[in-house]
């Protein structure tokens, strides 16, 4: 006798909220009972519980999603609920539970119906992070950051599928990550990236078939990333400042950084520095990040910071007392003002369409990527050719080189302006 299986789906309703609740698709069959969240949430007023549908031309939650986009998700789980259960028919096997959950979410979730035990999407994040991670060497923040939006998914829809990120899916996503996490349109626009990453692969894979991604560009309000870094008198007053009995324990803050203001080094690269690394006055190293062999000359300060280190143990062959980045960035900021870095400095970023301006003293926005960034703006403003520049950092275009080219630009400008003296 063929099994009989029965579908509903139902709003479920939460203690203390009379107006809007979680869309689920139930199904049972003998004693079994299985429930799927379909990511949306429903207005009660504006629901049908006989056509088991929104009511056409209504709008729910916060986002407003339409009813039509809800009842073609409705209808598209009707239909991976049918195919399912022929398949089970088919094959003369009367599931129990678990077995049918494997199933549905194999077909309803986007991975590929030929492949046995599909994936879902978010299964794939995890291989796509497995794969490519180790193809390229990623480093740990890369891998942090495929975390996160494996996170964010998860919030935004526990079924997430690939046919969900239509144009409007992306769309809704987009301002789920300016809502629920109140970020900035810059920061929302690098999650959307590494999104279009993963779809990417996904499209190579055989795993997407929603295209829609490839043509998706957000229209954010963005502002110019303002550089910060000291600059040359700024420099030498933190480098030659007395410090404080009290504030000895920044010494070696001061010096990790100093080293990178003079080499153009990432902090990563000065916390892998070797002694041996250092001979007939260069540096030779192979970058963490892009994995790039670099040979830095040593100038007067660069020298003279590695030498008060030649002969200590900082640990191994390390040649420089490095701590962990976050502690460091806390202690330079603590450097900073006692030093008297203290210059205003405004940064303007915008949430949604909403401009915001917030003026720090420039001690609150130091950290260790200042250093490579006070290097290379330094370098620049003394008449350094960009492309020897690029030698020492590793750049390999112009295009990362522009926002600090501008730095430098502005800082001639007002320069010139000295020679504008009134005639005697």
């Amino acid at each position: 006798m063929a099994t009989k299986y029965y579908h509903i789906f139902l709003v479920d309703r939460e203690k203390g909220n009379d107006t809007d609740g979680k869309l689920r698709f139930r199904v049972r069959w003998g004693c079994n009972t299985v429930a799927f969240n379909l990511g949306y949430r429903v207005e009660f007023a504006k629901w049908s519980r006989d056509t088991q549908r929104c009511r056409n031309g209504t709008s729910h939650g916060r986002e407003k999603v339409s009813a039509a986009e809800i009842n073609r998700e409705i209808s598209f789980h009707e239909k991976a609920a049918e195919e399912v259960e022929r398949g089970f028919a088919a094959s003369g096997i009367v599931p129990d539970k678990e077995q049918y959950r494997a199933e549905f979410l194999r077909i309803a979730r986007g991975a590929d119906p030929g492949k046995p035990g599909g994936r879902t999407m978010l299964e794939l994040i995890d291989d796509f992070m497995r794969e490519m991670g180790v193809q390229n060497g990623w480093a740990a923040g890369t891998y942090e950051k495929l975390a996160t939006l494996k996170r964010h998914l998860a919030d935004f829809d526990p079924g997430i599928a690939f046919h969900k990120l239509d144009e409007r899916g992306l769309l809704r996503y987009t301002q789920f990550l300016q809502q629920r996490y109140g970020q900035r349109n810059t920061t929302t626009l690098k999650q959307i990236d590494i999104l279009k990453w993963f779809l990417r692969w996904a499209k190579r894979k055989g795993f997407n078939t929603t295209l829609d991604f490839e043509q998706f560009r957000p229209k954010l309000k963005t502002a110019a990333r303002k550089v910060v870094f000291l600059d040359w008198d700024e420099l030498m007053a933190l480098y030659n400042f007395k410090l404080p009995p009290g504030k000895k324990y920044l010494e070696r803050v001061r010096d990790v950084f100093c080293l990178c203001c003079f080499t153009g080094l990432r902090y990563s690269d000065v916390a892998n520095l070797k002694k041996s690394d250092i001979a007939d006055g260069c540096i030779t190293i192979t970058t963490v990040k892009t994995h790039d062999t670099l040979t830095i000359e040593l100038n007067d300060y660069s020298a003279e910071i590695l030498s008060r280190y030649s002969a200590t143990d900082c640990g191994g062959d390390a040649a420089m007392p490095v701590i962990s980045n976050q502690r460091m960035n806390d202690y330079l900021k603590e450097l900073g003002e006692v030093c008297g870095i203290d210059t205003p400095v405004t940064m303007t970023y915008y949430k949604g369409g909403q401009r915001h301006d917030e003026t720090h003293p420039k001690y609150e926005l130091l950290t260790t990527h200042c250093g490579r960034r006070t290097f290379i703006c330094n370098a620049l403003m003394l008449g350094i050719p960009p492309e020897i520049v690029m030698k020492w950092t590793g750049h390999s275009d112009y295009k990362a080189m522009k926002p600090y080219i501008a730095v430098t630009d502005n800082a001639k400008r007002k320069a010139m302006s000295l020679f504008n003296k009134k005639k005697d």
